[in-house]
């Protein structure tokens, strides 16, 4: 069984027969955990174990596990605060915002190998304009400099602990009110305006070794009338030739309203990969799913496959003991106690505000 160019999501908290199916089929390279996906970190464990047994070459696992709003795995996980908390930090002490995002981004990432995730899609680097509700505090700051900063923090933090970071939403969403989820955002800046703000965190933290990247189902018709994660535009000629990006493209969910502009779900798969996705995703539709393992013929180029590779976390995370016994893991953790980060009562759930939740 080879890897395929699909991220796929499944059903609930261990694998059924549905789910080896079409995790099975050669199409698929990955798999999406959501909330719906976790009950306790052995149960994780065990999953996501169960999950890289499935093929030869082990598919590879993401989650969305930012801190704040959108932290897929809470108990049993340390909650990690919103990003905007470092910004607010940054704006009297840089340096220490700094230091804190780092040890945050080694939280995050240790605790989510220590239980066979290999990556999260984290870190936001949209600018915070106080204009997009589905945005809001998961982005650091207004300021691109310091969004490039801290988001940089984050990522070396997550690197300490053998993970690779995916910065999103590129080119920019955090201009638009509109959420991508439910609407199809247009953004009428021109190409200069974009370049001199939102862009800059992309440029920079790609000159830094940014690993990942996922585009905004938004358009910027200034630039091109199809959104950014279908826009050889975007993603060929500013992404990859003018910023000089070689690492691995991943789509947004592409069962969303936002990427409706493409059309039928098998057309929107065609769309992101021909635009310059490395790997598409499918979520939370199942008969979609379907659909696009029944429909899509496509050749998964070997640059493509490689570049995905990269996304596997390091091959020998501690276990569970290990990471508790870590002098660094808790000097993290004491570290950014002071942001209102719960560590000790971890018997929270998700907040139902949570637009990501999906459960």
């Amino acid at each position: 069984m080879t890897l395929g160019p699909l991220m796929l999501d499944i059903a609930g908290t261990e694998l059924v027969a549905e789910d080896r199916r079409r995790l099975s089929h050669p199409l698929v390279g990955g798999v999406i955990l959501f909330s719906r996906n976790y009950r306790d970190p052995a149960q994780l464990a065990a999953l996501t174990a169960e999950i890289r047994a499935l093929k030869p070459a082990p598919l590879l696992i993401g989650v969305d596990h930012e801190g704040g709003r959108v932290q897929r795995f809470r108990d049993g996980f340390t909650r990690l605060p919103p990003m905007r908390s470092f910004g607010e930090i940054w704006n009297v002490h840089p340096q220490q915002a700094k230091h804190l995002a780092r040890e945050t981004g080694f939280v995050l990432a240790s605790e989510l190998r220590t239980h066979g995730v290999d990556f999260s899609f984290a870190p936001v680097l949209d600018l915070d304009y106080g204009a997009s509700s589905v945005i809001g505090d998961r982005a650091f700051h207004a300021d691109p400099h310091a969004v490039f900063q801290l988001g940089q923090a984050v990522m070396l933090g997550m690197r300490d602990a053998g993970m690779a970071a995916c910065g999103k939403h590129f080119p920019g969403h955090g201009f638009v009110v509109a959420d991508s989820h439910v609407a199809i955002p247009v953004d009428d800046r021109t190409l200069a305006d974009i370049a001199i703000a939102d862009l800059v965190p992309f440029r920079l933290m790609i000159e830094a070794g940014l690993a990942a990247i996922m585009p905004a189902h938004v358009i910027y018709p200034k630039v091109d009338d199809r959104p950014a994660g279908f826009s050889r535009v975007w993603l060929q000629k500013l992404l990859r030739q003018q910023l000089g990006f070689d690492g691995a493209i991943f789509s947004d969910d592409l069962c969303m309203a936002g990427a409706a502009v493409a059309g039928g779900v098998v057309e929107r798969v065609k769309a992101a990969l021909d635009a310059g996705c490395d790997i598409a995703l499918v979520c939370n539709r199942p008969d979609l799913a379907d659909e696009v393992l029944a429909g899509l013929k496509v050749d998964w180029p070997a640059p493509a496959r490689a570049r995905l590779a990269r996304m596997h976390g390091h091959p020998h995370p501690p276990t569970p003991t290990q990471l508790r016994e870590s002098a660094r893991y808790a000097n993290a953790l004491h570290h950014i106690a002071g942001l209102g980060v719960n560590t000790a009562d971890l018997n929270l759930q998700i907040d139902p505000t949570d637009y990501c939740a999906r459960s």
